[in-house]
């Protein structure tokens, strides 16, 4: 009787535990190719957080990962999306948080082994410019007209979050860059899909005093960066 009650209890075990497997997306095949893209950089042996780069690495911090990503906290951007055009970003894309929220709400399968990519060495990701020509605290105007590569906060007080605008002449506005709750240790640059001309003139408005963001300018244009000038909006 004893080896019955067994049986049964482990047969109840086995039948739940296929129960909970609702989703076809697996570790295997979806997911670690996204952390492998997006996140092995810092979760992995030695990096600057937890490692994610297997199965039972990953499995523990499913519903903690869903959370995360879902609120744009990770990967670590630090800006809103949207507000800008940038090539750096590696924040998930909709499917991308799709495929993790499928695989962490229906019971987190594993997959076939079969089913992993090559691995790749880790490596950071962020591409840093070698300087930035112009800083700036609070609204200014160019003197100069000058090619933005990009921008580069090099002083922002911890968990921050202001919008950055150029106003040119003509009236138009171009959103530069939207800092959200921003974190110094995951500092890096925001570098512009498409390069935007700014005409001498251009108002840059949004970066708190007591903040100090930086221009990059297009490499080719960085002489003529280093010669345009800018004066406090304020003083025109």
């Amino acid at each position: 009787m004893k080896r019955v009650i067994l049986f049964l209890c482990f047969s109840v075990g086995v039948a739940r535990a296929h129960d909970v497997i609702t989703t076809p997306i697996t570790y295997t095949r979806e997911i670690y190719r996204i952390f492998q893209a997006r996140c092995f950089s810092c979760h992995r042996p030695g990096g600057a957080a937890f490692t994610l780069m297997t199965y039972s690495d990953a499995r523990p911090w499913a519903e903690a990962i869903k959370e995360e990503v879902l609120a744009r906290t990770m990967p670590p951007w630090g800006a809103v999306k949207g507000f800008g055009d940038f090539r750096n970003d590696r924040a998930l894309t909709p499917e991308q948080l799709e495929l993790i929220e499928s695989w962490a709400d229906g019971g987190v399968p594993e997959g076939e082994p079969t089913d992993l990519p090559p691995k790749l060495e880790p490596t950071e990701v962020w591409a840093e410019p070698a300087h930035s020509d112009i800083s700036i605290s609070g609204d200014f105007k160019l003197a100069r007209a000058i090619a933005l590569d990009g921008l580069m906060p090099i002083s922002v007080p911890e968990k921050a979050s202001f919008q950055v605008t150029a106003e040119l002449p003509d009236g138009s506005v171009e959103p530069l860059v939207w800092l959200q709750d921003y974190k110094a240790k995951f500092a890096h640059s925001f570098l512009r899909r498409t390069p935007l001309e700014l005409p001498a003139g251009t108002v840059i408005r949004g970066v708190p005093q007591e903040a100090k963001v930086g221009f990059v300018p297009v490499a080719h244009e960085a002489p003529t960066a280093r010669r345009a000038g800018h004066v406090p909006a304020r003083q025109k």
